[in-house]
């Protein structure tokens, strides 16, 4: 694939976002990268930065003018009150894929959740084509993104990459032997997503080549992913330190983990010890 003139990446003061930048500068002409902080430190060769609110549709038409492709991590990355998660995830993606509609955007690559489908059995190997069971509010605007994206790939042929991400952190509980998601295969999804020549509407999920994967990506295997990683390499001191297993947690559980125990509204990631590995500039 040639490289693209321009391509835009929001939530790039994020976490995750912060680790796809460099990557991702060198994929285009232009990077164009977007959050709501006033400054995001030092640029790489061939990105600039361009504060913008996801819940206003006129920052976000002009911020894909002239852009091949979106990725789109910009959102409040966990539970939260309703009318945040509204404004932030629920208009925020609606806002990314109607601007990049007016724009001709070719493609949005969009990071969805396994909270979409957060309330499905772990005893359930659920594949990509999994139904809907959101496991909060986040998850449920995660189901309204997927829809949207189907809906303007039927109306409008704009296409989309969902990545169902289960866990993209340091590992340090059992749960994240299965659902791990190193920021190498993380890399590599992403670029997937990007030189696809094809992808229509697509949904992966984003998981490394973990023992103890609880999902099954072979749908989607037309993107080219594979992941290198693997979390059984933590396997034997997390385990043995891991509280004993308790059949009634839905935390324990369901594929959403905390989220699927959490009272809608009430942060999933307060007991998940997320370390905050975020990349400096």
């Amino acid at each position: 694939m040639k490289q693209l003139k321009k391509l835009v990446l929001t939530g790039a003061a994020g976490r995750l976002g912060s680790h796809l930048r460099e990557p991702l500068s060198k994929m285009a002409d232009t990077l164009v990268s977007s959050d709501l902080t006033d400054d995001i430190g030092k640029l790489y060769d061939g990105e600039k930065y361009v504060k913008a609110d996801l819940s206003k549709l006129d920052e976000i038409v002009p911020l894909l003018e002239g852009a091949d492709m979106v990725v789109h991590f910009g959102a409040i990355g966990d539970e939260a009150p309703f009318d945040d998660i509204l404004q932030a995830n629920i208009i925020g993606a609606y806002t990314i894929w109607e601007a990049a509609r007016q724009q001709g955007v070719k493609r949005v690559v969009y990071a969805s959740s396994i909270h979409a489908v957060g309330m499905h059995s772990k005893t359930d190997f659920i594949g990509t084509d999994a139904p809907h069971r959101p496991d909060t509010f986040y998850g449920l605007a995660k189901c309204f993104a997927e829809d949207l994206a189907s809906l303007y790939w039927d109306k409008h042929q704009l296409e989309s990459v969902c990545m169902r991400i289960l866990s993209c952190a340091q590992v340090t509980n059992a749960r994240a032997l299965g659902t791990w998601l190193s920021y190498g295969d993380l890399i590599q999804l992403v670029e997937k997503s990007i030189t696809t020549p094809v992808t229509k509407f697509t949904v992966v999920y984003g998981v490394s080549n973990n023992d103890r994967a609880p999902v099954d990506n072979h749908l989607a295997s037309y993107l080219g992913y594979r992941p290198k990683d693997n979390a059984e390499q933590f396997a034997e001191q997390i385990l043995a330190e891991a509280p004993e297993a308790d059949v009634n947690d839905l935390a324990q559980t369901c594929h959403g983990g905390p989220f699927a125990s959490v009272i809608p509204g009430n942060s999933g990631l307060a007991t998940m010890n997320i370390i905050d590995d975020t990349k400096k500039t």
